[in-house]
């Protein structure tokens, strides 16, 4: 298990990204570059990562391929076949988006979002994703959402069995799949269900929590790991079940002051639990 996120030094080269990710305590990356960079650089980034026993954890594709303004479908799905080339190219364990919305906010919630017809069209359009690029080593992956397909871990199985695509695997966010009190209140037996259907496809994982609020009707906020009720201790231990080198990546954080004390957070409920990240 690697502990990963990102870094804010700016104007980095191949190896002062990697000292900024050492100096944080990191073993795991997000991609440091676009699908425009030369594949040279790519290469140098490549062999950076490998020199310092980092993995690239992951390449975002955030965009709605699903959009119901067929333009912007269009331009979506050529964003995803360039950022899944882009991880082929410089080695990331896969490219991650969501599968995208039918209404106009790219990844809002919608009436038919979680619709038999939706879930055909996820089918087809990542199919046509992977088809495109055929990648030999990296994977396509959606992150579990709330309110769209794959809403759940059975939802995942049925997607991966549907899309038969060996190039297509599953992320992993447990705080999105926290959808109601019952699952807020027994986070520990969510995680270790969805990992037990998901864990031989599990690519990249996601850190963050989730605080239910007082309020008369439900309302969920995300925030920084350790201030809410995600049972990290199960956590953690679910993912050291998997490949060894399965990053878990900080995000949505406001400072680097703040990805700093959620990874100690981390850290220390990794050292309670008696499990370690790769260093």
């Amino acid at each position: 298990m690697r502990l990963g996120g990102p870094v804010f030094e700016k104007n980095l080269n191949p190896e002062s990204w990697t000292a900024a990710l050492k100096r944080a305590g990191y073993s795991a990356a997000y991609c440091p570059v676009d699908e425009k960079a030369p594949q040279e650089m790519l290469w140098d980034y490549a062999r950076a990562a490998e020199k310092a026993n980092i993995v690239i954890a992951e390449v975002g594709a955030w965009s709605n391929p699903l959009s119901p303004d067929a333009a912007a479908a269009r331009k979506a799905l050529t964003h995803n076949q360039e950022r899944l080339a882009l991880a082929e190219r410089i080695g990331a364990r896969c490219c991650v988006n969501i599968s995208g919305s039918r209404g106009q906010d790219w990844a809002g919630p919608h009436p038919d979002n979680l619709t038999p017809a939706t879930f055909d069209l996820i089918v087809e359009t990542v199919r046509k994703i992977i088809d495109a690029v055929k990648p030999a080593k990296a994977f396509y992956t959606l992150e579990t959402m709330q309110w769209m397909y794959p809403d759940s871990a059975d939802a995942y199985v049925r997607l991966i069995k549907a899309i038969e695509r060996p190039a297509f695997a599953a992320h992993f966010d447990a705080t999105n799949l926290v959808t109601s009190p019952q699952i807020y209140f027994s986070t520990g037996a969510m995680i270790k269900d969805a990992i037990a259907k998901l864990g031989p496809h599990i690519r990249s994982c996601h850190a963050k929590d989730v605080s239910l609020a007082q309020k008369p009707h439900i309302h969920m906020d995300e925030i920084r790991p350790g201030l809410g009720n995600l049972d990290y201790r199960v956590y953690l231990q679910e993912i050291s079940k998997l490949d060894p080198d399965t990053p878990l990546m900080l995000e949505h954080l406001s400072s680097e002051q703040e990805y700093a004390t959620a990874a100690k957070h981390i850290r220390g409920v990794a050292a309670d639990a008696g499990v370690t990240f790769r260093p």
